[in-house]
């Protein structure tokens, strides 16, 4: 038996499609595998140029080959999409490595695909199932909310969503829109907060040319462009009071005058104001009108801090990783279990905006295909990050699991029946976890 159909019979025993490439990219060998990944039979692929049979969406930018080629190391569980012989696109996952011969002189390169759109089709299923309008939670409380979601949109009413600055409240007002009737028609977005008020009068409702020295024409306010769809208000504890008065109208007539204007013009918007304030408590200090607070209150959304959905973190963070990865291509593929668990300890007063800073963080620092405890910021690694009992380490799943539940037991006062209940599992299940992980609770709170 000649060398030749000996490696042939070898390489048509592997699973995973194996082709080989001279220095001028012309596939030199091409197995059984691939000829069925790809629907290209081997006679037609052999001297073709590899992009022409791949086809694949790193091809031109980014091609595995070529940077193997150029460093000399391989590469290894590259993610790329081809494009087969029925024009139909397939989801791979590339190696690569370098050919040299007995002198070590290099000759050409190898690269292995498998087909893994089978497990990439189960990964987005999953994923769907946390997924709401781009908003991403397992959480109850925040399930709770994509429930009612859906209704909400449907209705005309104001809509109030409360929740600490980078819970998503851009996002929840987003999806309520994109729900809604009114989905094809303007959304305009106005950070309140963003602008002193005599600007942000003239930003809400325009204003007319003369109304003062500079306006030389006239200029349509925010209202008037978000005619016929949604304006979402944010920070909307921070208006002034003259303002609130302006905007109270604006909510009872479904009128407005622009600045300089003789008459009213009259506005069909919906209206979804958001704060990171406790509204109610400003209207007892007398800081927000309470006439306004009850047109705007008609349907209240609290959004839970991250802190209070810590078992979110680790989908946010396969998230903002794919997302980061997307852009950077640096190939990094995931994190390691002890620098999830720093994650997981943390409390996040900057929420899930905060989160996706720190997973920014560790990908300027990461030079590897995984990151690390190393690779995040100081603040956030150790249990002092978070507060939880000295010598608590966080180095292994468990610990992750065990910091999580000592978590959700003091947020509802070491009650377990209530830390059930939040955590939406049976009391027998929680009780048994306790156990477990031998976490202890005060006496004060036995029962």
């Amino acid at each position: 038996m000649s060398k030749i159909k000996e490696q042939d019979i070898i390489l048509d025993s592997i699973t995973d499609g194996v082709f080989t490439v001279d220095h001028d990219w012309h596939i030199t060998s091409f197995n059984r595998a691939a000829e069925e990944i790809t629907g290209v039979p081997r006679v037609e692929a052999i001297s073709q140029l590899c992009k022409d049979v791949l086809k694949a969406d790193l091809c031109e930018g980014s091609c595995p080959l070529r940077q193997t080629f150029e460093t000399g190391e391989p590469v290894r569980d590259r993610i790329a999409t081809i494009i087969n012989a029925e024009g139909e696109r397939a989801t791979v996952s590339i190696s690569t490595a370098l050919l040299r011969d007995t002198e070590g002189r290099t000759i050409g390169a190898v690269e292995t695909f498998r087909d893994i759109s089978l497990v990439e089709k189960l990964r987005k299923k999953i994923e769907q199932q946390y997924t709401f309008e781009d908003i991403i939670s397992r959480n109850r409380r925040m399930y709770e909310l994509f429930n009612i979601l859906p209704d909400v949109a449907d209705s005309l009413s104001t809509v109030l969503i409360e929740g600490e600055s980078g819970t998503g409240k851009e996002l929840f007002a987003r999806a309520i829109h994109n729900l809604s009737p009114r989905k094809d028609e303007p959304f305009v977005i106005v950070n309140c907060g963003a602008l002193p008020d005599t600007l942000l009068e003239s930003e809400l409702f325009g204003y007319k040319a003369g109304a003062f020295t500079d306006a030389k024409r006239d200029k349509p306010g925010r209202f008037s462009l978000a005619e016929g769809g949604t304006i979402f208000l944010d920070e909307i504890g921070d208006i002034s009071p003259a303002l609130q008065v302006r905007l109270l109208r604006v909510l009872q007539e479904k009128t407005y005058e622009p600045l300089g204007a003789v008459k009213s013009e009259r506005v069909d918007v919906r209206i979804i104001v958001a704060t990171n304030h406790v509204l109610l408590d400003m209207v007892r200090q007398g800081k927000f009108r309470k006439d306004l607070y009850y047109r705007i209150n008609v349907i209240r959304l609290e959004l839970p801090p991250l802190r209070e959905r810590k078992e979110d973190i680790p989908l946010l963070v396969d998230h903002f990783i794919k997302a980061f990865d997307s852009v950077q291509n640096k190939g990094i593929k995931g994190i390691s279990d002890e620098a999830l668990a720093s994650l997981m300890a943390y409390n996040y007063p900057g929420n899930i905006r905060e989160l996706e800073n720190i997973i920014e963080h560790a990908f300027i620092l990461c030079k590897s295909k995984m990151i690390t405890s190393a690779h995040l910021p100081e603040t956030v690694r150790g249990p002092e990050a978070a507060g939880y009992p000295e010598g608590m380490e966080m180095k292994t799943l468990k610990d992750l699991e065990a910091a999580f539940l000592l978590n959700a037991l003091k947020r509802n006062d070491w009650n377990r029946l209530k830390t059930a209940r939040d955590l939406g599992v049976h009391k027998s299940t929680l009780y048994r976890k306790i156990r477990s992980l031998g976490i202890e609770i005060p006496d004060r709170e036995r029962s």
